[in-house]
C-alpha cells in the first residue's frame, strides 16, 4: 500500500490519480474540510482516508503494508503568518515521517519548494552543499520551514544517520493545473484569470518596478502539474541517487507569455490591465526564477517538459472549460 500525505491537495491528488489508474493501492492522510476539496479525489479508488491526527495510528496499524510514502502534505500558503502552525506541519511532522521511513526502511519522496531560494540572488541550484544552502534566505515562513527541513535532511545524510533506503526532496517551482481550485488566493494565475479571459475581459498583471524588466516580462519557471507527477513517478520507479531535486522546466517564461497562452486557448486577444505591485511585497518580489535541472537530467530523466503554450492549452481544453474540471 502507498501512503500519500496531503493526498487530497493539488499535487497530491494528481499523484493519487496517476497511481490509482496504474492499479496501485493508495491511502491518504489529509484534511478535506467543508468545501469541495473532496472532489479532487472523488474519481479514484482509495484504500483508506485518515485525518492527520490519525497518522501515527495508520503508520502503526499498517506498518507491514506500507511500501512507499509520498509526503505532500504541508501548510502551503506563503501568506500564512502563524509560524508555530507552519513548523508543526512542515518541519516536525516531516521529521516524524522521515524517522518512521528510516526505521522501517520505506522509500520516501517529500515536497519541498522553490520558495527555499528566496529572492533568487544565490541562484537556483539543488546541490546538497551545506555551505551553499546556508546562504539561501527564504522570504516567508513557508519557504523558511521547507528550507529548515531540507537542511536537516542533508545533515542527516552527511552525518551518516539512519535514513530511508531511497529518498528525494522535490523543490517544485511555479506549478499550475487541475485540482488547485480549493487553494483560493494561492491558485495559479492561469486558474484565477481563466474566467475573465474566457469572457473576453482584461486580466490583471503587476507592472515592473525593476529597470531591467519591462511590464509583463518578469519571468517564472511555470511547470504543468502533469510533468511534476511524471517526475515523481520516474524517481520512485528508477530510484537514482537519493537527494534534493529541482522540479521545474529549466526554462523561464514571462507573465505575458503565460497570459498570451491563456487567451489563445480561449480564442481571444490578450487584454492586460496593469497595476502597481503592492508596496508590501514589492521589495521581495521575484523578477526571475528558473530551475537548474542539471541533476535531474544527469540522473537519467529525459522526458520533455510542456511549454506554457502546451500546458495551458491542455489545462483549458481538458479541465477548465469542462463542466467537471477535476482530474
Amino acid at each position: 500500500m502507498i501512503l500519500i500525505t496531503g493526498g487530497s491537495g493539488f499535487i497530491g491528488s494528481n499523484l493519487v490519480g496517476a497511481l490509482s489508474e496504474n492499479g496501485e493501492r493508495v491511502s491518504i492522510c489529509d484534511t478535506l474540510g467543508t468545501g469541495k476539496k473532496w472532489l479532487n479525489v472523488s474519481k479514484h479508488e482509495i484504500d483508506e482516508i485518515v485525518a492527520p491526527e490519525s497518522l501515527n495510528e495508520i503508520l502503526t496499524r499498517r506498518r507491514d503494508e506500507i511500501s512507499f510514502v509520498y509526503h505532500m502534505g504541508a501548510v502551503t500558503a506563503t501568506s500564512e503568518t502563524d509560524v508555530d502552525l507552519i513548523l508543526a506541519s512542515n518541519l516536525r511532522l516531516s521529521q516524524q515521517i522521515w524517522h518512521w521511513c528510516s526505521q522501517y526502511q520505506v522509500p520516501l519522496v517529500y515536497a519541498s519548494s522553490a520558495a527555499t531560494y528566496g529572492d533568487g540572488r544565490q541562484g537556483f541550484s539543488d546541490i546538497e552543499d551545506r555551505d551553499y544552502m546556508e546562504t539561501l534566505r527564504p522570504t516567508n515562513p513557508y519557504g523558511w520551514s521547507k528550507h529548515l527541513f531540507d537542511r536537516w535532511v542533508v545533515r542527516q545524510a552527511d552525518e551518516g544517520r539512519r535514513q530511508p533506503p531511497f529518498w528525494a526532496g522535490l523543490k517544485f517551482f511555479n506549478v499550475y493545473g487541475p485540482n488547485e481550485y480549493h487553494k483560493e488566493d494561492m491558485r495559479s494565475a492561469v486558474t484565477k484569470a481563466y474566467g475573465d479571459a474566457a469572457a473576453n475581459q482584461p486580466v490583471t498583471l503587476f507592472r515592473s518596478h525593476h529597470p531591467e524588466y519591462k511590464d509583463g516580462e518578469q519571468k517564472r519557471d511555470f511547470i504543468y502539474v502533469k510533468d511534476c507527477v511524471d517526475v515523481i513517478l520516474w524517481l520512485s520507479e528508477q530510484t537514482p541517487a537519493s537527494g534534493i531535486y529541482n522540479v521545474g522546466t529549466g526554462r523561464a517564461q514571462t507573465w505575458l507569455e503565460l497570459m498570451s497562452a491563456l487567451y489563445a486557448s480561449v480564442d481571444r486577444t490578450p487584454n492586460i490591465r496593469w497595476v502597481d505591485t503592492p508596496p508590501a511585497i514589492r521589495d521581495g518580489y521575484q523578477y526571475f526564477t528558473e530551475a537548474d535541472i542539471t541533476k535531474l537530467r544527469s540522473a537519467g530523466y529525459t522526458e520533455p517538459f510542456a511549454s506554457v503554450d502546451e500546458g495551458v492549452s491542455d489545462y483549458v481544453r481538458n479541465f477548465l472549460s469542462r463542466k467537471d474540471p477535476y482530474r
